[in-house]
């Protein structure tokens, strides 16, 4: 069969019926209350009215630790702030995100900063200083070591109850940020402007409130690298296809992704739970929400064939 033929599956089984099961993994994520979101390039060759090297968006959102995992992904032709809005449409609550302004607009959304952007910051003005420079205490290490403190925290309350997460970073965490931002604030007065320093301490600054929303509930997370990993599955298989061919290519695309790495995080082995959804949704009702929600990746009424057994120690 040639590559076209098996190309052409892809689309069909994607947007004639894997589309089905997005869609209602798409309403129950909007339920959630913690979600992450992060995006990426992509080429889509034949995009109408666009040359073929265009940069579009293949843009990632997932759920965080309330309910079973979601990950869903969205092609688009550009970063547009508007794409997050549509997509969150009717979504409540917290959204870990990056320092992209992009998400800045989007109604009824707190949004949660990153502290693991924040550390790479300092530690790429600590690794640009001069070898005989990293070991002393100067002013980005000690930055740094700010973030370090933090993180540590983090890890002392990794098997906390929210409620102990909450109350433990509140006796913990407040205490370091204040002194993080009364040193950050003194450092922006003495940096010198446009160094990789200066670009530390100012996004910091300029983060702030969004850096210190993770205060607020026990549910969130110090960081947004959970996006992060779901999102590295496609950046690496970009590196093997490098492109979509058409808008309708990337579409299905988005959506395979988005059911076989939702599949692997409720621990399904996803080329059995494809087959079992090839297998029954011809064979079923499709508007009969009932028999659909039996489908989704943590339903009790999935063969057991299909969950992946653990490894042995």
């Amino acid at each position: 069969m040639t590559r076209q033929t098996l190309a052409n599956w892809v689309v069909l089984g994607a947007t004639r019926w894997l589309d089905l099961i997005y869609h209602l993994l798409h309403e129950e994520l909007l339920q959630r209350r913690y979600l992450h979101a992060d995006e990426t390039t992509l080429q889509v060759l034949h995009e109408p009215g666009r040359p073929a090297k265009a940069t579009s968006y293949m843009w990632l959102y997932r759920s965080g630790q309330d309910g079973p995992p979601i990950v869903l992904f969205d092609y688009q032709e550009t970063r547009s702030k508007e794409h997050p809005k549509r997509f969150l449409e009717g979504f409540k609550g917290y959204l870990h995100v990056d320092g992209y302004s992009g998400y800045n607009e989007i109604p009824d959304v707190k949004l949660v900063g990153c502290w693991a952007h924040t550390r790479r910051k300092f530690h790429e003005a600590h690794t640009a200083l001069p070898a005989e420079e990293r070991k002393k205490p100067t002013a980005v290490r000690i930055g740094l070591e700010y973030c370090n403190r933090l993180f540590k925290i983090e890890r002392a309350l990794k098997d906390a109850t929210p409620e102990e997460r909450h109350a433990g970073r509140q006796r913990l965490s407040r205490p370091v940020l204040d002194a993080f931002l009364a040193w950050l604030e003194e450092q922006s007065e003495q940096v010198l402007p446009k160094s990789a320093f200066w670009q530390a301490v100012s996004y910091c600054l300029n983060q702030w409130s969004k850096l210190t929303t993770f205060l607020e509930d026990g549910h969130l997370e110090l960081d947004n690298n959970r996006s992060e990993r779901s999102i590295k599955r496609f950046v690496i298989g970009r590196k093997n296809f490098l492109f979509a061919n058409t808008p309708r290519g990337a579409r299905a695309s988005a959506i395979a992704y988005s059911l076989v790495e939702t599949a692997k995080e409720n621990g399904l082995d996803p080329y059995l739970y494809l087959e079992y959804l090839f297998e029954r949704l011809p064979n079923i009702q499709t508007d009969d929400r009932t028999a659909m929600a039996d489908l989704l990746p943590w339903s009790n009424h999935l063969p057991d064939g299909i969950r992946r057994r653990p490894k042995r120690p």
